[in-house]
């Protein structure tokens, strides 16, 4: 008698894995739906999923509360969610500036939007979210991989330096063809490239000033890999020759 009781409570806990598996494969046909996933599923259980963005530096950790009265998610209720919390193992003291301002400008945005667990407060919102992160982890990643080409082909463009502090990137311009050097300081936010960087210059040597860097950044449209066209540009139309 006790043995099939215990075999009627294994098969019970048996159908039970089987249904989460089910559920767990219906959730993640739901979020491949979504064009940009930059997140990687590290673990799905009863208590909780756990996401990694961005080459595993960041990782969002969703508790699960009871299930939500009212709402479904993957054909069964949906849950409650309790939190939602973001962590970084970026190692900055050993990672390129480029990665380090690229985490920067990930974790201004995730605080910007307040509380996560306030606008995902069950299951059925939590790919919404993963959409609206991903976004932005996709945006900032290529800025990270801009920055790494400006450094490492800056001086066919007459880029001298290129040099992350904090949320801004100085840009040193130096050409002896144009009798020009200067500094030209963009402040990024996590809204790139979707707006206009906010800019400062200082002159070195010759006349390129704010006028002349404003005309150009002017005529330079926001959109994908906007601070490579920003050179480029500044390049063709102030670096050429005399002025």
């Amino acid at each position: 008698r006790e043995l099939s009781e215990m075999d009627a409570e294994d098969e019970r806990d048996l159908a039970e894995m089987e249904e989460l598996k089910k559920t767990e494969r219906a959730c993640l046909e739901i979020l491949k739906k979504y064009d940009f996933t930059e997140w990687e599923l590290m673990e799905w259980s009863e208590q909780q999923a756990v996401f990694n963005f961005l080459y595993d530096s960041v990782t969002l950790t969703v508790v699960f509360g009871p299930p939500a009265d009212g709402e479904f998610f993957a054909a069964r209720p949906s849950r409650s969610i309790i939190s939602l919390d973001f962590e970084s193992f970026l190692d900055e003291e050993q990672a390129p500036p480029s990665s380090c301002l690229v985490q920067r400008l990930i974790f201004q945005f995730l605080e910007s939007r307040g509380s996560w667990q306030e606008k995902c407060p069950t299951l059925h919102c939590l790919p919404q979210a993963l959409f609206d992160i991903s976004l932005v982890v996709n945006r900032c990643k290529i800025l990270g991989q801009e920055l790494e080409f400006l450094e490492r082909w800056g001086a066919k463009f007459h880029l001298l330096e290129t040099d992350v502090k904090d949320t801004e990137v100085k840009l040193v311009f130096s050409s002896s063809v144009a009798f020009a050097k200067f500094e030209l300081t963009l402040a990024l936010s996590h809204d790139y490239p979707s707006a206009a960087l906010p800019f400062s210059v200082q002159s070195h040597i010759g006349n390129i000033g704010e006028k002349e860097i404003a005309a150009v950044l002017s005529s330079v449209p926001v959109g994908h890999h906007y601070l490579q066209r920003i050179v480029f540009s500044i390049h063709e139309n102030l670096l050429q020759g005399p002025r």
